[in-house]
Parts: C-alpha cells; sequence; structure tokens
C-alpha cells in the first residue's frame, strides 16, 4: 500500500470499496495488512492500481470516500478519464460541516474554469452540479472578499405566466422561479444569515428581466436555466458584466421551454469561441452525481431521442 492509512477507511467497512469494486472488474483483490496484491488482465489491473492510488490521496486528505462516491471513481476509471481533482478539489463547507467536493473530472474542470475565468457557461443535464458548484464557488468568493455581492437570475418563463399576474410582492413573485437556487444557497449558509445578507444587498435574487440597464461591478453573477433565454437576452445578460466581475452561465440545452431554434444558450458558443477568459465546460451523464438511475433515466432518453431522429431522416 503506498504510505500508510487507515485500512478501514480505504478498504471499507467489512471490506465493503473492495467487494464493490471486484464487482466492477473481473480483477482479484486481496488486503493484507498495508499490502493489497491485484490479480487479473493487465489493463484492470492498472485500472485498479490508479483506482487505490486515488482513494489513498482521497483518505489521506481526511475524506472518507462514501460507497456512492467510490462508484463514480470506478465509472471514472473504467471510461479512462483523468481523476486528478475528483474528490480532493474542495471547493466550499456547508454551515453544517460538510465539504462540497468535486465528484467527476468534469465537475473539477468546471471549477478550475470559474476560479480562472470571467465568464463560465456550464451546459450539461440535470444532476451534475451546475448550479450547486455555481452557488458554492459565489458563497466562498463572497466570504473571501473577492466580491461584494451576489445576484442570482433565471428566465420566469416556466410557468408561462408574465410576473404581473402572480399574486405577491416582487419577491413573492420571483421565488417560485428561483427555488433551485435558494435550495443550494441554504446549504452553504443558514437561513438566518441569508436573510441578512439579503437585507444588506449583499445577496440579490431576481429574474433576468430586472437585469436590463445595470452594471455589475464587484459581483459574482449566476444565470441559471439559460437554456430558456433568447440570443437578445443572452447578449443583454453578459453586456451586464462590470469590473472585478465573474458570470457563471448555466443550462441545459435538451430542455428548452421556448420556441425552437431560439435559445441564446444554444447559439452563444458559436458567437464567442476564442474569446479569452470565456469558458465553455461541457457536462454530461458521466458527470451526473444524483441517485445513479439518474444518469440510466438520461441515456435511455438519449437513446429514444437518436432514434426518433433517425426514424424521421429516413421519411
Amino acid at each position: 500500500m503506498r504510505d500508510s492509512v487507515e485500512p478501514a477507511a480505504l478498504l471499507g467497512k467489512f471490506n465493503c470499496n473492495v467487494k464493490e469494486i471486484e464487482k466492477s472488474f473481473s480483477a482479484s483483490i486481496i488486503a493484507r495488512g498495508e499490502i493489497i496484491r491485484i490479480e487479473g488482465r493487465n489493463e484492470e489491473v492498472e485500472q485498479v492500481r490508479s483506482l487505490f492510488n486515488k482513494l489513498i490521496d482521497v483518505v489521506k486528505s481526511e475524506h472518507v470516500p462514501s460507497l456512492d462516491e467510490l462508484r463514480y471513481l470506478i465509472r471514472q476509471v473504467k471510461e479512462g478519464r483523468s481523476l486528478d481533482g475528483v474528490l480532493s478539489d474542495v471547493v466550499r463547507v456547508t454551515h453544517w460541516g460538510e465539504e462540497i467536493r468535486a465528484k467527476t473530472a468534469g465537475q473539477h474542470s468546471y471549477i478550475e474554469a470559474m476560479r480562472s475565468k470571467d465568464i463560465v457557461f456550464s451546459i450539461g443535464p440535470a444532476g451534475t452540479g451546475k448550479t450547486y458548484l455555481a452557488v458554492a464557488m459565489a458563497i466562498d468568493c463572497l466570504k473571501t472578499g473577492k466580491v461584494k455581492r451576489i445576484i442570482l437570475t433565471r428566465p420566469a418563463v416556466e410557468a408561462g405566466e408574465e410576473l404581473g399576474f402572480l399574486p405577491g410582492d416582487i419577491r413573492a413573485k420571483v421565488n417560485p422561479y428561483l427555488r433551485p437556487l435558494y435550495d443550494a444557497i441554504y446549504d452553504m449558509i443558514p437561513a438566518g444569515e441569508f436573510e441578512k445578507l439579503v437585507e444588506l444587498g449583499r445577496i440579490e435574487m431576481a429574474p433576468l428581466a430586472f437585469m436590463r440597464g445595470r452594471s455589475l461591478n464587484n459581483s459574482f453573477v449566476i444565470l441559471d436555466e439559460a437554456q430558456n433565454t433568447t440570443s437578445i437576452q443572452m447578449k443583454m445578460f453578459l453586456t451586464r458584466l462590470g469590473f472585478h466581475s465573474k458570470a457563471v452561465v448555466t443550462g441545459d440545452i435538451t430542455q428548452i421551454d421556448i420556441g425552437e431554434g431560439a435559445s441564446g444558450l444554444a447559439a452563444v458558443q458559436g458567437i464567442l469561441k476564442g474569446i479569452d477568459d470565456i469558458s465553455f465546460v461541457i457536462l454530461d451523464k458521466r458527470d451526473v452525481v444524483r441517485h445513479p438511475l439518474v444518469a440510466r433515466i438520461i441515456e435511455a432518453y438519449e437513446q429514444n431521442e437518436n432514434q426518433l431522429a433517425g426514424k424521421n431522416s429516413c421519411r
């Protein structure tokens, strides 16, 4: 075993990690004290060895990987993806002490892009952590003084209603649209602290239409569900960015609720390609970190859509 680590943390309770790895590979694993012996085909032996090396690094960072996290690592090793930064890159700690870590190679690339670029587009299916990681990074930047405020916005189109026809004041009107952002924030900071930051103007949540005409300086700005913006709205949002600010734009171009071909997110990569300090991170089903069934559901829908596209092309 490379360096000494707590065997129970590495191998799992009652060797559950070893059993999970053997279930996923045809290789045989024999653990005796600080020695782990791997037997099988050369390719799989190397994959399992790289997996254990990663687990050792994670355990040495004082994090005990869960069974789900182990499954993420196994999936990525079998797909030949890099494990650099996976489970070792901590973005933020929740207010109850849980570390928010990159769980996939795609998530690590996303986090690195948010750290190094002023505008980041994160495009991918549900469950890949697009919104959650953006909020975690925004809270971290606010807490460390890198920005003075966080602005969270979404296009209000899901309900097919104009805001003016919804009951209540403006906050009551927009809350249903911003609920996923609230869910992420409440993981990072207690509700009471959030309310205080809102009162002080340090955190602002508003529909996209409210961004028009503003200059957003010293801010971390998140545009969520951006697949439902038009090209005009996307341009309006991106040109709001002021000095010492960052913008993260998230969306899933397979879930467009506006007219076909009208999505500003679908068009923006071709328009902004090659501009320095703008990064596009494409996440896919391999980066889904929800219930294991979610990745399989996404794959099933993709297959169905491909079959329908094939039938339509033959007509």
